[in-house]
């Protein structure tokens, strides 16, 4: 029997509105047509302080970025879909990402989060580069924190005339995009997460 996998879907923007959000809209549901099991958070329900060693060491790992750890930990793969600043990563995502990584143990037991887990990227923009520029640089933090990052992206430009009035993309090819992107996602968590098991 298939595993049916279990991903983990959320944006990097707590906006309201926010094109980054409605793109894991659409992800989620897609996700869900092909039969994954999926969870949808919102970093607005995990706020955590900017990133300080001097915090860390006084207080030790924020209790938020725990709860996202092991929520990580208990999925077989992750979506992210993100908003682009300044050509580069939002700082509440990187923020999220960075305090994640720094999760070492749980318990006292070693405890690596992210190490070796799937992940697929969506990006969003009003602009025409849809944000690719963000994109990649997310890509390469993510591969920095071992993750496996598939190759299939979904990019949204022009992204305030990219969704209907029910939420779906306008455009068959970002359609065919992102059922690309989560069907290789589904299989990349399949496949590794029977590897791990095996």
């Amino acid at each position: 029997m298939a595993v049916i996998p279990k991903i983990l879907v959320f944006a990097g923007s707590v906006r309201t509105g926010a094109f980054s959000g409605r793109t894991a809209d659409v992800a989620q549901t897609e996700l869900a047509m092909q039969g994954a099991v999926v969870t949808r958070i919102s970093l607005a329900d995990y706020p955590l302080p900017i990133l300080d060693e001097d915090l860390e060491r006084e207080k030790g790992i924020p209790e938020n970025a725990m709860k996202l750890a092991r929520l990580v930990a208990a999925h077989d793969g992750l979506l992210i879909a993100t908003p682009e600043y300044n050509g580069s990563i939002p700082p509440l995502l990187k923020n999220t990402i960075d305090w994640v990584s720094r999760v070492r143990k749980d318990g006292g037991r070693p405890f690596r989060p992210f190490a070796g887990k799937p992940a697929a990227l969506c990006s969003s923009s009003d602009g025409k580069f849809a944000g690719i520029r963000c994109i990649n640089h997310l890509r390469a933090v993510l591969v920095r924190c071992q993750l496996e990052v598939i190759t299939p992206e979904c990019s949204v430009s022009g992204a305030s005339g990219a969704f209907d009035k029910d939420g779906h993309f306008t455009d068959e090819r970002l359609r065919q995009s992102m059922e690309h992107l989560c069907r290789t996602l589904i299989e990349t968590s399949r496949m590794l997460s029977t590897r791990v098991e095996a």
